[in-house]
């Protein structure tokens, strides 16, 4: 700010004699110049200051000899000397000696009156004197003078200037000094400031600019002329949109208007590089600019590279995103044993994350649970597209790659080559796809309109084998594929190739049991007399392996018929054969007549034998039930096993409320029985606890449904097992399911059928008698062939009986479709067949009746037994030709 200068009489503006008042003239900085008019400046001061204030520069002239001819109001105040005090003293009567002086109420005596009175002060005059001389000396001989000098203020202490002194002369030759005064300290304090600042600009490692109103660059270090690719000079005068590409500039444009309206510094902003072909990011800080009036002059910028940084924070979330997607395909594949399923939900967790498109090819021995070819791949193995996903739906893409469709592998293709080598391929575009492909390829077409341009085929292997392999594309602006990321698609494929594999297998076994299971139960189920048989099973869906579930229908010779439902603990191969032993035992105990508590009973006993395994126990449920047709009586027991359903006509559907007994094998419980006379027509449900169980409800709820069945009308029982079937809870996978419905009714006999019983004592003439009846019953009934062996048969099995018991003797005789012929007595125990000797006068009636019959068993009824055997009758005589 310009200082006004002050006359001897106190007017601001106008310089004293012996200036001419009508000459104008100009303040120079130093060297002989002319003086023109020294006015003060008209413009008032701004409010708040300038940098001026800061740092206060007085002016003074003075004559040639050094003595004061103007005094400016800066002056004043930097001293504190009044001008009218001071026109006309030599300046060197106010600078100020090494030591201090002292305090003082006014301005230092005349230097000859303080000389009579002191002689010291006027030796520190003429030092003053000989000070002021050389300066001007130096003036004299250069032009001008600079330097620090301390002078006295108004109360006597010592203040460090800093001062410029100028020879002027005016326009009549007349030589005149120009003092400029500033004070030393803040001047160093400014100069101090200036300096930090060229540093910080000069030596920072970050971008500083400086803009104006405008966002024009004012200033700008090396670092952001470096970083920008444009020289410092080129930036001066320019806007951030004139010096950086479009792409950078817009968006830093905007982000230096919004900090330069609203005042909101923004910090650490990242923004992307300027350069679009080396990609890069930068953080940003601006902040807005204002003077010491407080006018608003610009903004400030602070400009830091940040692209390492931001790669590396790039990579951890890149790692993370990696380790999100591991984890994810492990919960959605880890725990699946079908490959269509692992095929799909690959796909299915790789897009959007990594790729595009997905497509999922395996061999298809792995889809169908198959073994592995040991010979290379070539192009005429079935390749099957089993997992496909997206970002978009193409319908033209659709329309040709379909899941399940085989997919063509030409000798030197890219799939051929990551077949036959098991290295993943990368890609960059689709003519590379082209080889070994044909031209017309509509597949090849679906992804040109799809716009792939970037593609990774990534073999999926386990223990060496390649399996299939994985395509993943990019589409549209995606950045392409890289090294990193076809090594983590290697990762991915090879965990996914682990968990294909294990389907594999467990679907081979899984077949392999499934296969045994089926040739296990019974191919074809016979249709006894007085009983209509449907049954149904169901084998568990691929989340559970096969189980040990059986049924069984046995025709037993005396017209009665057992039917058998049972489950073996367990899964698998083990399950499915020891399945098979305890149903081949069942059925052969089943031969022998038993009643139902003696049979499991005894099956019980042979839980040793029939087990899975040397260090493994056989455990099992069963029911066991028994019909009688001509007498409609039913006898079951069961073994641990769910209740059968009984519905006899008439009356409500219940569940049978049997004695519960153990599991096969676990024992501790007798098994006892149920005898019940039913209705014609009554149904009777065994079935196995996969049919009722569910993981979300209780088995009660399950039974119920089964009950909720019979009590609406159905057309047959074929179809009352479809709508069991359908009470299956759905959504879940069910275990093993096996069921027998059977319908009871009355044998109806043949036309020709006969029977006859008699009673006789336990007498020796109890054979003889037998005799004579069968022959002449045989002999009445028409077929008296084969009354030789009846007769003797019965004599045998007579005899037994009168040696053995001493209650009466039941004979019986029934004539169907065979020739059946009972002996019953009150002793249970059954007779023991023996190998005789040659010696030996007996034990040879049982051997007879086994050699000679057709076949022969026993039965426990009531408290005694049944030995009954069975003859076939003659073939009927050829009817007369006329």
């Amino acid at each position: 700010m310009a200082d006004g200068l002050v006359t001897p009489s106190g007017t601001r503006g106008r310089p004293p004699a012996p200036f001419p008042a009508d000459r104008a003239g100009t303040l120079p900085v130093g060297g002989d110049q002319p003086l023109n008019r020294m006015a003060p400046p008209s413009e008032p001061e701004p409010v708040g200051g300038s940098m001026l204030d800061a740092v206060r520069v007085a002016i003074a002239v003075l004559d040639t000899t050094g003595r004061i001819v103007l005094w400016s109001p800066a002056a004043e105040e930097l001293l504190g000397w009044p001008s009218e005090l001071l026109i006309g003293r030599a300046l060197a009567e106010f600078l100020s000696e090494e030591q201090p002086v002292g305090s003082a109420a006014g301005p230092p005596a005349d230097p000859a009156a303080a000389a009579a009175t002191d002689p010291a002060a006027a030796d520190r005059a003429r030092v003053r004197g000989a000070r002021m001389q050389e300066i001007l000396d130096q003036v004299q001989r250069s032009g001008g003078w600079r330097g620090s000098v301390a002078l006295r203020d108004s109360e006597d202490v010592a203040i460090t200037v800093d001062v410029r002194l100028s020879r002027l002369v005016d326009g009549d030759g007349v030589a005149f000094l120009l003092l400029r005064l500033a004070d030393a300290r803040r001047l160093r304090a400014v100069e101090h400031d200036l300096a930090v600042q060229d540093a910080l600009f000069e030596q920072s490692p970050l971008g500083i600019a400086v803009f104006d109103r405008d966002l024009r660059f004012v200033r700008v270090n090396e670092t952001l002329a470096r970083m920008n690719g444009v020289s410092m000079e080129d930036h001066l005068g320019r806007t951030a949109g004139e010096t950086l590409p479009e792409a950078s500039a817009d968006e830093v444009t905007a982000i230096q208007r919004q900090v330069l309206a609203t005042g909101e510094p923004v910090v650490d902003l990242t923004v992307a590089g300027p350069h679009p072909f080396s990609p890069g990011f930068r953080s940003v800080s601006y902040a807005r600019l204002h003077d010491r009036a407080g006018q608003i002059i610009g903004i400030t910028g602070t400009i830091m590279d940040v692209t390492d940084r931001y790669r590396a924070v790039a990579k951890v979330e890149y790692a993370r995103r990696r380790l999100a997607l591991m984890n994810e395909l492990g919960a959605r594949i880890g725990d699946l044993l079908d490959a269509g399923r692992i095929a799909q939900e690959l796909a299915d967790a790789l897009v959007p994350t990594l790729a595009d498109y997905a497509g999922v090819v395996l061999l298809q021995a792995v889809a169908d649970g198959d073994d592995l070819p040991r010979h290379p791949h070539h192009q005429l193995m079935p390749m099957l597209l089993m997992g496909t996903c997206g970002i978009t739906r193409n319908p033209v893409a659709e329309s040709l790659i379909r899941l399940g469709d085989q997919i063509p592998m030409p000798e030197g293709s890219v799939f051929a080559r990551v077949l036959g080598t098991g290295v993943s391929e990368l890609l960059d575009s689709l003519e590379a796809l082209e080889q070994g492909t044909e031209a017309d390829d509509p597949r090849l077409e679906a992804a040109y309109e799809l716009g792939l341009h970037s593609m990774l085929v990534v073999p999926l292997r386990a223990r060496g084998i390649v399996l299939g392999f994985m395509l993943l594309c990019r589409a549209g602006r995606r950045e392409g594929f890289d090294r990193d990321e076809m090594a983590f698609a290697d990762e991915i494929a090879d965990r996914a190739g682990a968990s294909l594999d294990n389907a594999r297998l467990y679907a081979r076994e899984r077949a392999a049991a499934l296969m045994l299971q089926r040739t296990l139960l019974p191919r074809t189920v016979p249709r006894p007399p007085g009983v209509e048989i449907s049954y149904r099973y169901i084998p568990g869906s691929s989340g559970t392996e096969v189980g040990g579930d059986w049924f069984d229908v046995v025709p037993l010779p005396d017209g009665r018929t057992a039917l058998v439902v049972g489950d073996v603990m367990g899964h698998g191969l083990r399950a499915a054969a020891t399945m098979g032993r305890l149903r081949t035992a069942v059925r052969t105990l089943a031969g022998l007549g038993m009643p139902p508590e003696t049979l499991l009973q005894h099956v019980h006993d042979l839980a040793d034998d029939l087990a899975p395994g040397p260090d493994e126990a056989l455990i099992a449920t069963c029911v066991y039930a028994v019909y009688d047709p001509l007498t409609r009586r039913l006898t079951l027991a069961k073994a641990g096993h769910t209740a059968p359903v009984l519905a006899v006509p008439g009356e409500p559907v219940r569940l049978l409320d049997l004695p519960s007994g153990t599991p096969l094998g676990v024992g501790g419980v007798p098994f006892e029985s149920v005898e019940l006379t039913v209705p014609e027509g009554t149904l009777l449900l065994l079935y196995t606890d996969g049919l009722v169980e569910s993981r979300t409800a209780d088995i009660d709820v399950g039974t119920q449904r089964l009950v909720d069945v019979f009590n609406h009308p159905f057309d047959s029982i074929e179809d009352a097992c479809e709508r069991i079937v359908d009470t299956l809870e759905r959504g879940q996978e069910p275990d093993d399911v096996a069921l027998l419905l059977a319908r009871l009714g009355t044998a109806e006999p043949s036309p020709s059928a006969r029977s006859a019983e008699w009673t006789l004592t336990a007498d020796p003439s109890a054979p003889g008698r037998a005799r004579r009846l069968v022959r002449s019953t045989l002999s009445e009934w028409g077929v008296p062939d084969l009354s030789d062996i009846a007769e003797l048969l019965v004599s045998e099995l007579v005899t037994n009986a009168v040696r053995y018991s001493q209650a009466p003797i039941g004979l019986r005789l029934l004539q169907d479709r065979m020739l059946l012929v009972e002996v019953s007595d009150p002793l249970p125990d059954p007779p023991r067949q023996r190998q005789a000797a040659r010696t030996d006068e007996g034990g040879r009636g049982l051997e007879l009746v086994h050699r000679l019959a057709d076949s022969w068993g026993t039965r426990v009824e009531g408290d005694g037994k049944v030995v009954w055997f069975e003859q076939s009758l003659p073939p009927a005589p050829p009817a007369s030709a006329g």
